[in-house]
């Protein structure tokens, strides 16, 4: 074993996170190298800092929109190359489980326990649709909205979520495993088209207040246009009643990347023009806004309101 790798991996000794053999192998090398044994040291010292200062706990909503980015960042990211390490240099992944029997082992165990399992759907059919009401799983255990549709004629909906398999729910917009579902895709899923499907849905049911506040999610945080607008239409109604939406909306007016978007929003408060917030924003926009037709009508629509001695 080098230095190299004892230095690579030497944080992950700390943690706990190296397999058996590994673990072994390293704490061999520590025995007659003082070198290493001083990186260890040193890396136990810093690692006694940080545990000294207090932690702080992220916000759902920051843990929402990383996880969304995170898997945007997945889907984008490129392909293939677990499958070139597989075939061209095979050494690196050996050398893996080399070091760790248990995942050689473990390797086996599900790859045996798939084969069962691919049994055992052939024989059964559509074991994975569930039909009706069904309990609802914990949002953690879920892994993605695989696709949404409603049937135009009824308000029947199907959604497909992946688990540790696919599985389908369906019920109407009322049930509420069906809305923890919609609420879900809307916050974290990687398919900007499945979030469309999920808002879009939503917006017919405005009046909860999770639905409402899945909807500003979506305007502020959602990285795609066309998700946003729908959020947009589902909010319009409350922007007279409810200062949260009011606020979404301004906050959108002014910092999204979207023309239509921002068209959108404005059109949206010219009902509240006259209130002070909107009023500070119009005459920001109406004299330094970059985009001329959003300057021309904040512009309007101040000219249109009562002058105040």
């Amino acid at each position: 074993m080098k230095c190299g790798w004892v230095k690579e991996n030497v944080l992950l000794y700390i943690y706990n996170e190296l397999a058996d053999d590994a673990r072994y192998e390293l704490e061999q090398h520590l025995a007659r190298c003082a070198h290493c044994t001083g990186e260890l040291k040193t890396a136990r010292k810093f690692h006694t800092m940080l545990s000294e200062l207090p932690v702080e706990e992220p916000s759902p909503n920051l843990v929402a929109a990383s996880r969304m980015r995170l898997q945007e960042s997945l889907e984008t990211a490129e392909q293939g190359r677990f499958w070139h390490r597989l075939i061209f240099d095979p050494g690196a992944w050996l050398r893996q489980v080399r070091f760790a029997p248990a995942l050689a082992a473990a390797i086996f165990i599900v790859g045996f326990a798939g084969g069962i399992g691919t049994t055992y759907k052939i024989l059964n059919g559509n074991a994975g649709a569930v039909s009706g009401p069904v309990a609802a799983p914990a949002e953690s255990s879920i892994t993605g909205i695989q696709s949404i549709s409603q049937d135009p004629s009824s308000n029947h909906i199907s959604i497909k979520y992946n688990t540790v398999s696919t599985q389908e729910a369906q019920g109407s917009l009322n049930d509420q495993h069906i809305q923890q579902l919609l609420l879900f895709a809307a916050r974290n899923n990687y398919n900007s088209g499945v979030r469309m499907d999920s808002v879009d849905l939503l917006t017919q049911e405005p009046n909860s207040t999770h639905v409402r506040e899945a909807l500003i999610y979506a305007l502020r945080y959602d990285s795609n246009p066309g998700v946003r607008l729908k959020a947009l239409d589902g909010l319009g109604p409350f922007v007279k009643s409810d200062a949260r939406v009011r606020d979404a909306v301004l906050e959108d007016l002014v910092h999204d990347s979207n023309p239509g978007a921002r068209t959108e929003a404005l059109r949206l408060l010219e009902p509240v023009r006259a209130d002070s917030s909107v009023r500070a924003v119009l005459q920001k926009l109406s004299t330094s806004d970059q985009n001329q037709f959003i300057r021309s009508q904040a512009r309007v629509m101040l000219a249109q309101l009562p002058e105040f001695d």
